[in-house]
């Protein structure tokens, strides 16, 4: 029997309508989706920006998987081994299975990891990568804010993993995007202050969603509980860093 095909889906940043037509067609002639969340009682955010465009597909199966918001392989392994069992069980069985991913698949996702072990597990199993919009391009959307002109350098940064550098990147960049950055925001501030940079800084949060947070000055989020899905933006030049009085979008207020 021929083997299913896998597909990694990047559903967006969060806004279901940045959906691409491409995943829309492929997770609805998917046999089966993949889904993840953080735990089995949390809401996956994957499926909840896939589902208005995807609704219900006769005959479809809906896997959801739990991969704990941990750097601890002791944890993670088990998660992906448990997906990687069920998605090979469906996958041998002639099933064609879509992983679902926020953003893009392929920029700090799950997928990637699954990826590695498919490959290896099931090397007759062909494999197809759905890109998504990412939070890299949609936060500077929000903000309309240029990521890199001419000859700039852009630095994208995981928080957790990166903190401990800032400085001298943000030193050697024109542009630095700070992924994830809710857990170690008051470090965060602390290396845009011994730079001189804080006030070059933006904060976003939910970015493309009803939840969408902006906060342009950061110092009031040392105290803060900030969003797992969130993003600093960073712009050393003057003339494209921040926006001008009166054009962009709303914030809440911390100006």
């Amino acid at each position: 029997m021929k083997p299913g095909k896998l597909y990694g889906v990047g559903v967006g940043p969060g806004a279901p309508d940045l959906l691409t037509l491409r995943a829309v067609d492929v997770l609805r002639r998917a046999h089966v989706l993949a889904i993840p969340r953080a735990s089995q009682y949390a809401t996956s955010l994957a499926w909840r920006i896939a589902a208005p465009a995807v609704g219900d597909v006769a005959g479809q199966e809906r896997l959801f998987f739990e991969f704990p918001m941990s750097k601890d392989p002791s944890l993670l392994r088990p998660a992906w081994e448990t997906a990687l069992d069920a998605m090979g069980e469906r996958l041998l069985a002639g099933r064609s299975v879509a992983f679902l991913c926020e953003g893009d698949s392929l920029v700090y996702g799950t997928f990637v990891y699954l990826l590695r072990a498919a490959r290896v597990r099931w090397p007759e199993v062909e494999i197809e990568v759905v890109p998504g919009v990412s939070s890299i391009s949609a936060v500077p959307a929000v903000l309309q804010v240029p990521l890199a002109d001419g000859v700039e350098r852009v630095a994208i940064l995981p928080a957790t993993h990166a903190v401990d550098d800032l400085v001298p990147v943000l030193e050697q960049f024109d542009t630095t995007l700070l992924l994830k950055v809710g857990s170690v925001m008051r470090q965060a501030v602390a290396a845009l202050e011994r730079t001189g940079l804080v006030d070059r800084a933006t904060y976003v949060s939910r970015a493309t969603t009803a939840e969408q947070r902006i906060v342009r000055d950061v110092r009031t989020l040392r105290s803060d509980k900030c969003d797992y899905f969130s993003m600093l933006v960073v712009r050393r030049d003057e003339r494209s860093g921040r926006l001008m009085d009166g054009d962009g979008p709303k914030d809440d207020g911390s100006t």
